[in-house]
This record gives structure tokens, sequence and C-alpha cells, in this order.
């Protein structure tokens, strides 16, 4: 059996029962300090790390009495971001004092910052963390901690798309809690995306329930979609990369004309990721984003939520862009009329349903835009 001091997010009870799989009130759990060391903010990370400082303290729960079971859920949870065990004495209540083990950082491995709140943790990152921990402890056993590890900055992005799901408003006409059954859920795959299936039943429109069905499709969250408009010029800029699922799909033009796309990151909104890409894609310098469309691509088979924006340019000053060479992005752009763009539009050239959305609604609203910054 071992003893535990955790300092961090595990100090939040239901995040240590969803990692362990079994209810806090069966864990033996005493508050205790950690003296000479301090938790602090990682850097650009929603999470903490604990150092060695004079004079700090760090206050944490001691977990007495973990299974073996116990221990390797724990390792898988927190094994993959260079976190391992080392033994020290912890201060109890009640004066006295215990031995234990605390997943310190490896040395150098963070920048930290501030001293970390779990108060003010919970408040901002509590939720989308649960979220996260379920996909993350689904592959317990099956893949290596340093492997999910990879995927955890796309798991993050799938649980804040997930809150912000839940954060929507129902249709209400259906219960979700009556007229959507799971029998099983079974996340299926995992890497940048994810792959889940279900087994469910939902309610017919005569008011009976659907036989069982299973269903999967492709994880992918949230994403803003821009196109970039110069209403003085009158022109458009798109960028063209290749893409893997047409060439999969056995397609002869796997590069593709696009609008500038990008994958929202928690804690940012759809404008800041509009931002952001049209930057680092085209390096554009969105002075104002007009909101197109929000919804699913393709409801039936892939589980993103695409925010679609045009966004107010000069692209007589363009410079840079091309890409994140470190995410394999290879991006070209080009610029050209409006005119042109709506010819390709009317021929079918393009194949990205975004930009087609994107171009519809700009052909709507031209005129206006056009005088608004004239």
């Amino acid at each position: 059996m071992a003893d535990l001091f955790f300092f961090g997010t595990l100090r939040h009870t239901p995040l240590l029962e969803l990692v362990l799989g079994r209810s806090g009130d069966a864990l033996n759990a005493l508050s205790a300090k950690l003296p000479g060391h301090g938790v602090y903010q990682v850097a650009g990370q929603p999470f903490p790390a604990i150092e060695e400082r004079q004079g700090a303290t760090a206050e944490g729960v001691l977990v007495q009495d973990l299974s073996p079971a116990d221990l390797d859920a724990l390792n898988f949870y927190e094994g993959g971001f260079g976190y391992a065990l080392k033994p020290v004495t912890v201060q109890l209540a009640d004066g006295g004092s215990a031995g234990a083990e605390v997943y310190f950082p490896e040395p150098g491995l963070w920048q930290t910052e501030e001293p970390w709140d779990l108060a003010a943790w919970v408040d901002e990152w509590g939720a989308l963390s649960l979220r996260a921990a379920e996909e993350v402890m689904a592959y317990h056993g099956r893949m290596s901690a340093e492997e999910v590890a990879r995927s955890f900055p796309s798991i993050r992005r799938r649980a804040a798309a997930w809150l912000a799901g839940q954060a929507r408003p129902g249709d209400g006409v259906h219960d979700l809690s009556r007229d959507v059954i799971v029998h099983n859920h079974n996340r299926a795959y995992l890497n940048f995306f994810a792959m889940e299936e279900m087994d469910l039943q939902f309610r017919r429109y005569d008011g009976s329930m659907s036989p069982v069905m299973n269903r999967a499709c492709s994880m992918a969250g949230h994403a803003a979609v821009v196109l970039p408009y110069d209403p003085v010029r009158d022109q458009v800029l798109l960028v063209e990369q290749f893409r893997a699922p047409p060439f999969m799909m056995g397609d002869a033009h796997p590069w593709m004309w696009e609008p500038v796309a990008g994958v929202i990151d928690p804690g940012e909104t759809a404008e800041e990721t509009a931002r952001r890409e049209a930057v680092e894609e085209a390096g554009v310098t969105v002075l104002h984003l007009e909101p197109v469309a929000r919804g699913y691509p393709s409801s039936g088979a892939l589980a993103e939520f695409i925010h679609i924006f045009i966004g107010i340019a000069d692209l007589s000053d363009v410079s840079g862009g091309g890409g994140v060479a470190g995410e394999g992005e290879d991006i070209r752009s080009r610029t050209l009329s409006y005119e042109e763009m709506m010819e390709g539009i009317d021929a079918q050239t393009y194949q990205d349903m975004p930009l087609v959305t994107a171009a519809l609604w700009l052909s709507r609203h031209r005129e206006r835009l056009r005088a608004e910054h004239s």
C-alpha cells in the first residue's frame, strides 16, 4: 500500500475520484502540509508544479493506503507529463508527521510563475479537467502514459468544445435525459483527432424509442474559419495546403483552396483564434470580424463545431504567414478579386464547404461592407 501527498489538481476530490475510479468517501485522506516547498502556476499551462522554496509551505492532502491498482492509475495520469514519485515527510493537522510520496516534476521541466490557487483553478479549469480526464483514463491499460500525453492538447480542446456544447440551449422539445439512452460508450482511437462510438437509442417522432444502434464519429472539437476580405480593393485572400482526408478518400486534387482556419484552444474565443490564425497562416492582420455562421459542417460523421467569419483586412499589406512548421503546415496564399472568387464558386471549382458558405454570405453583404469601410 502507498501513501501519497497531493498538492495540485488532484486535491480536487472529483478529479481524484475519476482517476482512481472510486468514491473519495472510501479514501483515507488527511489534510497535510509540506514545509520548505511551494506550489506554483506553470507558465502557459492549466496546472501547477511543486518546488523546493525556503520559507514556503505546500498545502495539500495526504491519502493513505492506496492500492497497487490506485497507484497504477495515478502513475498513468501523471506519468506522461514528466512527474515521478519521491519520498517526503509531511506535517499533519494534529501536529504529527507522516511519510509520503509526492509527484515531483523533472528538474527544469517547467517554468513557474505566481503561487497557485486551488479555488481559482477549480473555477476556471475544474470542469474542463474532469472532462479531459474522462478521455485520458479511457485509454488506461490500452496506451502508455507518454502516448496519451502527446495527445493531451487536443484532448483539452475536445473537452472545451464539449463544455461549450453543453452550455448551448436545447431545442425546448427534447429532454436528453429521457430521449437519448446510451448503452455503451467506447473511445476507440486517440491521436490529434479521436474516434468514439456509442450504442444508443433515440426517441422517434411517434414517441417510441429507436432500436439500439451503433454510431461512430470523428471527434475534432471547435474551429474558427475566417475569409479575409478587403472592401476597399474588393479582394479576398485564400490559402492552399495539402489535406490528407481528401487524399485518403481517393480525391485526385487533395491540395485545397480554403479560408484561413484553425482549432480553438481552451480559454480562447473563436474571434481570437480567427485573428491569430490569419497572422500565422496568411500574414494578415484582421481589422474587424463579421460573423457568418456557426454549426456542424458534417453532422452525420464529424463532431466539429465551426465558427465562420469574414475578416475585414487591408490586403495590400500581407507579410509572413505560411503556417506553423512545427505543426506540419506548408501553406501558400493568393489574393484575388471578389468576382474571380465568385466565378470559382459558380463553377464549383472550390471543394471546401466553409469557403463556399463564407463566399455566399459575402455575396449578400458585400455592398454594405464596401459602404461601411470605403
